[in-house]
């Protein structure tokens, strides 16, 4: 059964051994994939997500050490949220008291309580507590015991200037439907997609434009589940809404096509095909540097320049 919703969640980190120690260890993240940015391959592109890497639970980075911070504004993803058990909610508060991660009072959304936080370059993060959700398996790093870890992303919001055009894209396209308003935001929903199937935009007149830099979320990607569902997609964008994709490219772990939507925010439309164990077994995922075939011969040049992670 193919499914909608987030595939992934891509963004920009500075030091990369920083990155490494908070998401693996402060949120307790399994690191699926240590790779690099195939088109800087100085640059490492860590994936970050559940045990296997399943759609819906990736997080991934390009960390660059001096990279100047981003600015958040309009056209930009405002926040990306994750699922945690609703009992969890209280180790989740005292967790980020322990480990001195600047985070807000536990509010309301959607009848759900989240807590907003920010990573160490500056990423808006959450985490909403979702009932009945106690019995899904879960990533445990020794750490983060496993009735408590990240089950997967909830959502993520857009600051947008209009919602409409940004929801037909989502209703029409990507596979969306609205659900629900409350202030200034409104929630599209994947169906029955419980991982990643939510994207809320908050509507914001009068802000500056985004500017990109670290913490900032460089694209969202959404879920295909093969290369004919990708290539639907891709139709109904260019002939229902006149917008045009990339060409596919091959990420080695999915196919993607990128886009602007209305809104401007950067799009993704990636296969959930072929996955993150395609190089290597599920028991050792993220423990060693993979480089795409093309990359292999510079292995050696690659591994010089790349930061030092331990």
């Amino acid at each position: 059964m193919s499914h909608n919703g987030i595939h992934h969640v891509t963004a920009i980190a500075g030091n990369a051994r920083r990155n490494l120690k908070f998401y693996t260890g402060t949120l307790g993240l399994r690191l699926v994939k240590k790779t690099v940015n195939f088109d800087d391959p100085g640059t490492y592109h860590f994936y970050f997500g559940d045990e296997t890497g399943q759609p819906g639970t990736i997080l991934t980075f390009f960390p660059w050490d001096h990279v100047a911070p981003g600015r958040l504004g309009i056209g930009e993803t405002q926040e990306t949220v994750f699922r945690v058990p609703e009992g969890s909610i209280g180790y989740w508060t005292q967790r980020l008291i322990e480990k001195g991660v600047s985070h807000s009072s536990p509010e309301r959304r959607f009848g759900e309580t989240v807590i907003s936080f920010k990573d160490p370059d500056g990423m808006r993060l959450a985490v909403v507590g979702v009932p009945g959700i106690e019995a899904e398996p879960a990533w445990s790093n020794g750490d983060v015991p496993a009735e408590h870890a990240i089950r997967g992303f909830h959502s993520v919001s857009l600051l947008l200037e209009d919602s409409a055009p940004t929801g037909a894209i989502l209703t029409d396209v990507l596979g969306f439907a609205e659900a629900a308003r409350e202030g200034t935001l409104v929630r599209y929903k994947a169906g029955d997609t419980a991982i990643g199937g939510i994207v809320d935009i908050r509507v914001a007149g009068g802000f500056l434009p985004a500017r990109m830099g670290g913490g900032s979320v460089h694209h969202i990607a959404f879920r295909a589940a093969n290369d004919a569902a990708q290539a639907e997609m891709v139709r109904k964008l260019r002939e229902n809404h006149r917008i045009a994709t990339t060409e596919q490219k091959d990420r080695n772990y999915f196919r993607s096509v990128y886009f602007r939507e209305p809104g401007r925010v950067l799009f993704e439309i990636a296969t959930d095909e072929p996955g993150f164990a395609v190089d290597e077994p599920v028991t050792t995922l993220g423990q060693a540097l993979k480089l795409p075939t093309f990359l292999e011969g510079h292995r050696s040049h690659i591994e010089q320049v790349l930061p030092e992670l331990a």
